[in-house]
């Protein structure tokens, strides 16, 4: 009985061998032959490749293919599944060494960082100069940008319900931005985001919170009226004092901006354009703001210099001449 059941016994071994370690072994060399081969030659010592959001892991290896990072083969689903590391790749932007075996490629692709870019919008630009930014560096479409600059819902959860426009609101900054997706919404909040935290920032000392939006248009006047940091307190009292005994501000950057289309210079006709924003036809302060302000600006509209000015002329070298009458 014993040599029989011997018998039996080392044939269940021999087809336990043959149907699976074999298979097995036969698949792993298969896999690992490709997994663990350098992949192929490329110009470059690295490359940068941007993964969108929602990415099968197939649209990945054509995307690292793509840049000669690896060779598209069925393996690297396989090899991305097996090893844990396909449920660690997220969407953005990376940048990969270039002549690494598929497996090395995974485990950098995993733990890499995304490529930050940095932007710095300065003061005093329009949204739509803004968005023109963004645009040329592939950032977002600018139709988006467009749409959700007047979306009512967006615009309310941003924490400005009631604002007609963000015009105004995208705080002029530097700006540290990786590519994820999620294009002009995001970036946006980024902005908006930055704008509420410096007027609670500037604000705070206030017993009666001033009126935002009125602070937010007189600022952007007087950010585009100067480029003298010390002249802004001044201009605002200027622009306050005018404001005070009903006389119209008369502000050439005001007229500009409601122009649907402006030669360069301001003409006589200019002047009499009547628009929302003629701040030489109408009382009072324009339809909204005209531009980004900056902190100083915004600051300069809370805390003006006091004085009994009612004109400023431009001196022609970035300055103002001020005074209490026209002579």
């Amino acid at each position: 009985v014993k040599p029989a059941f011997s018998l039996h016994l080392k044939r269940i071994v021999l087809v336990t061998i043959l149907c699976f370690i074999i298979p097995l072994l036969l698949f792993s060399s298969w896999l690992a032959l490709y997994g663990l081969r350098p992949g192929p030659q490329a110009r470059v010592e690295n490359a940068v490749i941007t993964i969108p959001r929602g990415s099968s892991i197939q649209g990945i290896a054509a995307i690292l293919a793509e840049k000669r990072l690896i060779t598209e083969d069925l393996r690297f689903s396989i090899l991305a599944k097996i090893s844990g590391y396909g449920g660690m790749l997220k969407a953005g932007e990376f940048r990969l060494d270039t002549g690494k075996s598929p497996f090395e490629v995974l485990k950098a692709l995993a733990a890499a960082k995304p490529i930050q870019h940095t932007i710095t919008i300065r003061e005093g630009l329009r949204a739509s100069e803004i968005a023109a930014i963004f645009a040329e560096g592939g950032w977002f479409d600018p139709r988006s940008f467009a749409n959700l600059l007047v979306d009512k819902e967006f615009i309310a959860r941003q924490g400005l319900a009631g604002v007609e426009s963000l015009e105004g609101y995208l705080y002029p900054d530097t700006y540290i931005l990786t590519r994820d997706g999620r294009g002009a919404e995001k970036i946006m909040s980024l902005m908006v985001g930055r704008f509420n935290k410096v007027w609670e920032e500037i604000t705070a000392k206030h017993g009666d919170k001033p009126d935002r939006g009125k602070t937010v248009v007189l600022a952007s006047m007087v950010e585009k009226e100067t480029g003298a940091a010390a002249e802004r307190p001044l201009i605002a009292g200027v622009f306050l004092n005018r404001l005070q005994q009903g006389m119209r501000l008369q502000s050439d950057p005001t007229v500009v901006y409601g122009l649907e289309h402006f030669s360069g210079t301001i003409t006589r006709a200019d002047l009499q354009t009547a628009t929302p924003y003629n701040t030489y036809t109408i009382a009072g302060l324009p339809a909204g703001p005209i531009c980004s302000p900056g902190k100083e600006a915004l600051v300069a509209v809370l805390a003006p210099t006091p004085t009994k000015d009612l004109y400023f002329v431009s001196k022609n070298d970035g300055t103002h001449h001020f005074s209490e009458t026209l002579t």
